[in-house]
């Protein structure tokens, strides 16, 4: 039987623990054995890491020990799936960046904060992870992020998207806000969505985050 490990904490503006919740109901609904953790130490044991099919991180900000981002980085390489979302996996740790080079991106904005309303495009090229799946409009937070170019990216969003930012001057782009990426032998994938519980609950952004946690898992 597969088995996932959840570590939730950190900035409490991003319901860790609901949103942790959420996701642990979503892998048991596939039958996965989830354990859930509340503190960092979770990643000090290299060995323990290697026992589990999935890691999701759910840790907006902090600080980790640089052994323990080895001890992820060197799991994954090994094989164990790494998947997350927004702000827990690519805003966990902003002075480590080895966790940004294995994640692929970091944020760095989000202009308009969660009154920003835009449209979730799927690329063509995304395959099987994101087939049937139809774009659609959401009001939350719109990541801009700085973005691994070796990422395959499964969504995007458009910038500028109506509120000032500095970085308009540059015109418009597209912003990656889904993607995969292989780190060694491991898969990972993440997300740009999911602020808070209940925005994960809205059931384009569910499905998207259940099939990036199954594609992930070893």
């Amino acid at each position: 039987m597969k088995r996932a490990l959840i570590v939730s904490g950190g900035w409490d503006g991003h319901t860790p623990l609901e949103s942790g919740e959420y996701c642990r109901k979503l892998l048991e609904q596939e039958n996965i054995v989830v354990d859930m953790q509340q503190s960092l130490e979770a990643f000090s044991n290299y060995n323990e890491l290697l026992k589990y099919d999935l890691i999701v991180p759910n840790w907006t900000m902090g600080k980790i020990e640089q052994a323990w981002v080895e001890n992820v980085s060197q799991a994954i390489a090994a094989g164990v799936g790494l998947a997350g979302w927004h702000g827990g996996m690519c805003d966990a740790f902003r002075e480590n960046t080895l966790w940004q080079f294995m994640t692929g991106g970091q944020f760095v904005d989000h202009p308009g904060g969660d009154q920003a309303e835009y449209r979730v495009c799927y690329t063509a090229s995304a395959g099987p992870l994101t087939e049937g799946l139809k774009d659609y409009w959401l009001k939350a937070e719109q990541y801009y992020l700085h973005v691994d170019p070796a990422n395959e990216i499964l969504a995007v969003v458009d910038f500028p998207n109506g509120f000032e930012c500095a970085n308009n001057a540059n015109g418009p782009v597209q912003m990656p806000s889904a993607w995969t990426r292989r780190w060694g032998g491991g898969r990972v994938f993440y997300t740009a969505l999911g602020h808070n519980a209940a925005e994960l609950m809205v059931p384009e952004v569910t499905e998207l985050l259940r099939r990036g946690l199954l594609w992930a898992m070893r």
